[in-house]
């Protein structure tokens, strides 16, 4: 359904921006791809088989959104912008420029382009588990709101002024809620990328107790899922959950990885850091509307995407481990 359309991604040369763009490029679509750095980007992209125009703009600065869209004059957009989902990324004004202005202006940019023959979403939205915080018992698109984080707040609010727009102007887009999402592209200082670190070096890997349960989702499978909520035609539900409906724990997650890097024993030093203050902690996370829409869920398993991982980066970067 892609092959030949006019697709503008928004944060291209991020870590589930170049997945949506790789996938896009093998589908055969037109790209238009957007980053802060474009010559960092298209770096960064060609480790991943993408092609397509790189566009350097500053996604904060008012009036770009008008500008890229008259350029690109997309099809579909897909919006992987975002700022505070790594600890380092703690500027508030910057979190709501990204997370929320950003999507009203690409809304608005969208319903005032002239529209195509596209027969699915004119905008794919990324949002977060972060935007509930806390839930106790399962997890479904209706569950209450109640963010305690800056990132989770901005990202609710920017899921708000999409849902506003939609209701508004009749147009047709999906905020898609990922949940842990894993694999090649990482921030080097999240779960995986650390492990993968201590594989190489053999150090110690000091870390919490593990016992927080994760829906933990390939990154491959996410933008599989996001393609396929692009081409629902019609309305949609203005929220659909991108995850397994699996939880597993952190430990259990770091043990499968040890394994399989053959990590030395006692390298992981399970209760050496405390839990984090904005540690999310959540029950089980429905899938339903993401199968009704696309027939479709992730599926992989924790060890699987793993495995898969471990393979890629030893392709591109050499042995891990």
């Amino acid at each position: 359904m892609y092959r030949s359309q006019r697709v503008l991604v928004l944060g291209a040369s991020g870590f589930i921006g170049r997945w949506v763009a790789r996938a896009l490029t093998s589908a055969g679509a037109t790209l238009v791809l957007v980053d802060r750095d474009a010559k960092r980007a298209e770096a960064i992209c060609n480790a991943y088989e993408i092609r397509g125009e790189f566009l350097a703009a500053d996604l904060a600065a008012p009036g770009t959104m008008d500008q890229l869209l008259s350029h690109a004059r997309p099809d579909i957009t897909f919006n992987l912008a975002g700022y505070g989902v790594d600890s380092a990324e703690r500027n508030a004004a910057l979190a709501e420029a990204l997370n929320t202005i950003l999507v009203s202006e690409v809304a608005r940019a969208v319903v005032a382009q002239p529209a195509t023959d596209w027969r699915g979403q004119r905008l794919v939205h990324v949002g977060s588990a972060a935007e509930y915080g806390n839930v106790d018992g399962p997890v479904n698109e209706s569950s209450p709101e109640n963010p305690h984080s800056e990132y989770g707040r901005t990202k609710l609010a920017g899921t708000c002024v999409l849902a506003s727009a939609i209701k508004a102007s009749g147009l047709r887009a999906i905020c898609a809620r990922l949940f842990t999402v894993y694999g090649p592209g990482e921030h080097p200082g999240r779960l995986l990328p650390s492990l993968l670190d201590a594989a190489r070096t053999k150090k110690m890997m000091p870390l919490t107790a593990g016992e927080q349960r994760r829906d933990f989702v390939y990154v491959g499978e996410v933008a599989e899922a996001l393609l396929r909520l692009g081409c629902v035609e019609g309305p949609a539900p203005a929220i659909v959950h991108v995850a397994t409906g699996t939880l597993s724990s952190v430990r259990a997650f770091a043990e499968c990885a040890s394994e399989l890097l053959r990590m030395e024993p006692g390298q992981l030093q399970f209760g050496a850091l405390p839990y984090r203050g904005d540690e999310l902690h959540q029950g089980p996370v429905a899938t339903r509307l993401l199968e009704q829409c696309t027939g479709w869920k992730p599926t992989m398993a924790v060890r699987d995407g793993i495995r898969e991982t471990i393979a890629f980066e030893s392709r591109r970067c050499g042995v891990i481990a």
